[in-house]
């Protein structure tokens, strides 16, 4: 099949996306915000419910925010006062999650020169998730706490069409689960009432290609690993 412009660059910058862990300070300009958000907006929802909230953080807020995430989870005190409102992960892994798991992170820490008993080494880049890895942008991602399911799903495919709009302007990305057991701190820098769950935050900026842990990209698994056509 030969294809045409659009799906070629349709194709060109899903595939391009991938997680980035380090950025350039430089600043995304406010209307690419907008022109992001308003073409992600555009995602499918059930009954038209557009169920996602969001709140843009940068600039001195950011910063702020960043350190208190920072402190908390260097501290165990702290850090032992903030749990999750939802299980993102399984409470039991089996394969093939697991395995996959495993070797992203292994994979990461190796590029970074991390070994297994580097314990500390392993802290201090994972604190680097409370900094959202320097970028100029943080996005935190919300929904009223009456929905259900269906309008997780529904986030979904706005969380991704955001990164996508994004990657198509050259914006680079970082999707963050690690940081919704601090809701409460979330909570309390964006504003965020308790009538919202905190479902995920997203790192937002230009990638510092000059850092080795940009040059990960995870595996993925063919379509016959997880697909059947059945005709």
């Amino acid at each position: 099949m030969i294809k045409n412009e659009t799906q070629r660059t349709v194709d060109e910058v899903i595939q391009a996306r991938h997680s980035m862990r380090a950025f350039h300070p430089t600043p995304i300009a406010r209307e690419d915000l907008e022109n992001i958000l308003e073409v992600a907006a555009r995602a499918p929802s059930g009954s038209n419910a557009q169920p996602w909230k969001v709140y843009v953080v940068s600039g001195d807020p950011l910063k702020t925010m960043s350190e208190e995430l920072v402190k908390t989870f260097m501290d165990p005190e702290l850090d032992k006062q903030h749990v999750e409102e939802y299980p993102y992960y399984p409470v039991e892994w089996k394969s093939p999650y697991q395995d996959r798991r495993r070797k992203v992170g292994l994979d990461l820490y190796k590029l970074l020169g991390l070994g297994r008993e580097d314990k500390d080494g392993m802290k201090r880049q994972h604190a680097r998730n409370f900094k959202f890895f320097d970028a100029p942008v943080a996005m935190v991602f919300t929904m009223d706490k009456i929905m259900r399911t269906g309008s997780w799903l529904d986030f979904g495919c706005f969380y991704q069409s955001v990164m996508i709009a994004a990657q198509a302007r050259g914006i680079d990305s970082c999707p963050q689960a690690a940081l919704n057991r601090y809701h409460k701190i979330l909570r309390k820098h964006c504003g965020i009432p308790d009538d919202e769950i905190v479902l995920c935050c997203l790192a937002l900026g230009y990638a510092d290609h000059s850092k080795i842990e940009n040059s990960l990209v995870s595996e993925r698994e063919p379509v016959s690993g997880f697909a059947q056509f059945i005709s």
